[in-house]
């Protein structure tokens, strides 16, 4: 089954392909890559994805799976070499919510703010998304999940931090990353921006920075 050939739908400026890609190049798996339009869906996606109709969707021999934390895990469990999970139960289980925290409570809030939210909305989520990054900062760097002498599962459930948010801070002219407020998380971003898996698998800097700006524009027009 390991053997079967792997297909993944993704969107360039999507930092839920991304964390897919990653993994995948992580544990040396060859794969087909299918550049999805997400304003034009193809008839594609929506076959193998009626639900959410979103992507990422990984394809492997006849099963289908979607959902990036989802097919994070199915990765790891397929392919053995090169684990992103912990093998102790228990730092799994803390990956997993660390992980979910970070989705639920910094980049909804990271994206509200800097892309889809101007005056007091703004404001407010962009406290929300600094009160969550000091429970990052304080709580989960330096823990050996996160930021060891390999890449793991934490990491690149994260990763989107390292790049997107400073793209969406630049978007938004809002600023959530200070360096004297979180000095662990800016040293845990130049070390995943410095491994080559990730360095060399983003989408133009230039290019993202144009389409959250049409993004913004799209969620703002109108707003005060």
């Amino acid at each position: 089954m390991a053997t079967d050939k792997v297909k993944l739908l993704g969107y360039v400026f999507s930092p839920f392909s991304r964390r897919v890609e990653w993994a995948l190049k992580l544990k040396g798996i060859d794969y087909e890559y299918v550049e999805e339009d997400i304003f034009n869906k193809s008839p594609l996606l929506l076959q193998l994805n009626p639900v959410r109709k979103k992507v990422p969707v990984l394809v492997h021999g006849n099963e289908v799976v979607s959902e990036s934390f989802t097919i994070l895990e199915y990765i790891d469990e397929t392919w053995k070499q090169n684990p992103l999970l912990p093998q102790d139960p228990y730092a799994r289980a803390i990956s997993r919510f660390w992980a979910n925290f970070t989705e639920e409570k910094v980049l909804d809030a990271a994206f509200t703010a800097l892309i889809c939210s101007t005056g007091e909305q703004q404001e407010k989520a962009l406290k929300s998304t600094i009160e969550a990054l000091e429970h990052i900062e304080g709580d989960l760097m330096g823990k050996k999940i996160l930021g060891g002498e390999s890449i793991g599962y934490l990491d690149i459930a994260m990763g989107w931090i390292s790049y997107w948010l400073p793209i969406w801070e630049e978007v938004g002219s809002g600023q959530v990353l200070d360096p004297s407020k979180f000095p662990a998380i800016i040293s845990w971003i130049n070390k995943i921006l410095s491994h080559p898996v990730i360095k060399d698998n983003l989408p133009p800097r230039d290019k993202a920075v144009a389409y959250f700006h049409g993004r913004r524009n799209f969620y703002t027009s109108g707003k005060t």
